[in-house]
């Protein structure tokens, strides 16, 4: 026979020795035990197996509820046959947004439309972001084919999802890649240098050429460049001065320097606002495209590798490799098409305020807002604090 036991009441101390001690000293095994304080409120759920004791369930549950009293505590005392459990596949949900009323309830609906059971959740908060983790059973449904019909789910009501295989979940990543322009910095930075440049209107001609599939990202960005011929290098002095971090980049990359992990950017945007960027924020490792520079102007061209979605890919695979790091263990953050190759590859793909074409193939999606909850995603804090511990 198995008993559930559940105590709960105001925190002190002893509580989960009281109990304990109730149990072995009836020669009753806990197999199972779950204890959170909430809030001052203490909380405790324990399995546990009587086939060993000589004591019925009466006198077990009789003993239980005296030493709760004792302790000032709530004990509720229930029997249940142990079933042949099946074999559960498990993933695990970040769901990321504003706090406001009813998100679990609007969530847990959602995974309940989808045949999805709840093992286990948890919540943290930092002002008015919350992150919530489910531990979830999808059965023997379609991993791909749940993943895109929850992300569509939680997306239209304006939260963000990250799904991930608890397998991979549980497995410790150790390289960050981060996307540059409109990823880690607010801003297009060839748009930026387009305006300073008088060529804004044709820049952008050509960006929506290559975003409509009309010519390729090297194409296009050769040409691009073509157009910023003659512009004095201080100009991109100004512009790096400009231009912002996205929200929460700083605080983000501040705490997965502090836990440990590598990290880059890799970016279709240019050298000298990637390498400013390794310098101020403490990255190990900065790509970007190599603008040439002549007498303090730029002429037009590039030099050396031009980075595109195929060279980011070789990129993080040459990082990776000099770290003694698997794929598996390679966090990808993007926002465009050029990042798709990284995030497909990457053990954890993150689209960031992304187009759809990435969104598909990620495993979550993080809206401009929430870029620091990816720390949640990474489990980058301690049980029952908020991100203000990080």
């Amino acid at each position: 026979m198995l008993i559930a036991v559940t105590v709960y009441g105001k925190d002190k101390k002893g509580i989960i020795y009281a109990i304990s001690n109730v149990l072995a000293d009836a020669g009753i095994n806990i197999v199972d035990i779950e204890q959170k304080v909430l809030h001052g409120f203490f909380l405790m759920y324990v399995v546990a197996d009587c086939s060993k004791t000589n004591l019925s369930f009466e006198e077990i549950r009789d003993r239980l509820i005296k030493e709760g009293k004792r302790l000032g505590m709530s004990v509720n005392v229930s029997k249940f046959e142990r079933t042949e459990s099946k074999r559960k596949n498990l993933y695990v949900i970040t769901v990321l947004g504003n706090d406001r009323v009813g998100i679990v309830r609007d969530i847990s609906k959602i995974l309940l439309d989808h045949g999805v059971n709840i093992e286990s959740t948890s919540l943290i908060a930092r002002d008015k972001l919350i992150s919530i983790e489910f531990v979830v059973d999808i059965g023997e449904a379609d991993p791909e084919a749940l993943k895109k019909s929850l992300k569509k789910a939680v997306e239209s009501i304006n939260l963000d999802i990250v799904i991930q295989p608890y397998h991979e979940f549980e497995r410790e990543k150790r390289l960050i890649v981060f996307d540059m322009d409109s990823t880690l910095v607010d801003a297009e930075i060839i748009d930026e240098i387009a305006k300073y440049a008088g060529v804004e209107e044709e820049v952008k001609k050509i960006t929506e050429k290559a975003m409509r599939g009309e010519i390729d990202f090297k194409t296009a960005l050769i040409e691009r460049v073509k157009l910023l011929k003659g512009l004095p290098v201080e100009v991109l002095e100004k512009i790096y001065e400009n231009v912002k971090l996205t929200e929460g980049a700083r605080e983000l990359i501040q705490a997965l320097k502090k836990a440990g992990y590598k990290v880059a950017v890799v970016s279709g945007g240019f050298t000298y606002f990637t390498n400013r960027l390794k310098e101020e924020l403490g990255l190990d490792y900065a790509f970007g495209n190599d603008l040439e520079i002549k007498d303090g102007k730029l002429t037009g061209r590039l030099k050396g590798r031009i980075i595109d979605a195929e060279e980011k890919a070789r990129i993080i695979e040459e990082i990776a490799n000099r770290e003694g790091i698997s794929k598996e263990n390679v966090v990808a953050v993007g926002d465009g098409a050029n990042d798709r190759i990284m995030i497909e590859n990457a053990g954890l793909g993150i689209a960031f305020n992304a187009k759809e074409v990435l969104k598909e193939v990620a495993d979550g999606t993080i809206s401009k807002e929430n870029l620091i909850g990816l720390a949640c995603v990474l489990g980058l804090f301690k049980k029952n604090k908020t991100f203000k511990d990080l």
